[in-house]
């Protein structure tokens, strides 16, 4: 019996997402995400792409204790490649027992549009505000190609991502037990705000257009389990606002303006590990000093 999904969205133009505290049912699937059940590879592809349907390999996962809690597909502006576009499925291993704020989560990435190999990653969620994170360079990448015995070896590297998690969570618990000094969440937003925003350049002037917002405003709490002054918290209150954006500000013309969510998977997945490597940048410097 399935619940009604917690989350069920679009981001920006490019992605729709669904997320239950459930796992989710084909169905459900189907409808945010229809190219993880597309019956073949794009025309575009040659004949040594090996096509298997994502969904088959999502089953052989269910059959090994995988469950999928959420799915994200990204649009296509060439006509035709809308059935075969990239797609991002979050899952959770039934073995896991959840005793924490926190769900580990292998996130599968494919397409079958030649745009992705079969990727897998490890992640995790925060219940309270069901804004998954990417682990950074922790856990090897798994990369998959669309050749041989595909379904065996996706199957095999989920297991090797959920063998390291153990790993994983020493370092978030390092993050939880380091207390920050309001001068270093500052310093931590503000490297994020770049990573967000970037340089963005003003010839006229010579020089480089403000960001739209403020690190100040990086780092202000969306909910009172955010308001602590520890890496990890500091870490989940930057997090939050650079993914969903919807933060007043102005533009470079002084126009108002709120923030936009990070709406593309690969944007999403670069910023989100590009976060968890910085946290982890500062973790080190911290118990160095």
């Amino acid at each position: 019996m399935y619940s009604t999904p917690t989350l069920a969205t679009r981001f920006a133009r490019n992605t729709h997402v669904l997320r239950a505290d459930v796992p989710l049912s084909e169905d459900q699937m189907r409808a945010t995400a229809p190219s993880v059940f597309a019956e073949s590879k794009h025309a575009s592809r040659s004949e040594r792409y090996t096509y298997i349907p994502t969904i088959e390999v999502l089953r052989g996962l269910r059959k090994e204790g995988f469950e999928p809690f959420m799915v994200a597909q990204g649009a296509s502006r060439i006509e035709g490649k809308a059935a075969y576009t990239k797609h991002m499925i979050r899952m959770r291993h039934a073995g896991q027992v959840q005793t924490k704020p926190e769900a580990n989560e292998i996130i599968l990435i494919n397409s079958h549009d030649g745009a992705s190999s079969y990727q897998m990653l490890a992640g995790m969620l925060r219940f309270v505000c069901c804004n998954g994170l990417v682990v950074g360079d922790i856990v090897e990448d798994i990369r998959i190609p669309h050749k041989g015995n595909i379904q065996g070896e996706v199957i095999e590297g989920a297991f090797r991502v959920l063998d390291e998690f153990e790993v994983v969570e020493e370092h978030a618990e390092a993050m939880k037990a380091l207390p920050l000094e309001p001068r270093e969440e500052i310093a931590f937003a503000t490297a994020a705000l770049a990573l967000r925003f970037g340089e963005r350049p003003v010839e006229e002037a010579g020089g480089h257009r403000p960001a739209p917002i403020t690190a100040d405003q990086l780092n202000e709490a969306r909910r009172i389990e955010d308001t602590g002054h520890d890496l990890w918290t500091t870490f989940q209150r930057v997090q939050a606002n650079v993914m969903l954006g919807g933060q007043p500000g102005r533009s470079a013309q002084g126009r108002r303006l709120q923030t936009r969510p990070v709406g593309s998977i690969d944007r999403g997945v670069s910023l989100n590990r590009a976060l968890w490597m910085l946290a982890e940048e500062m973790r080190q410097i911290k118990a160095a000093s």
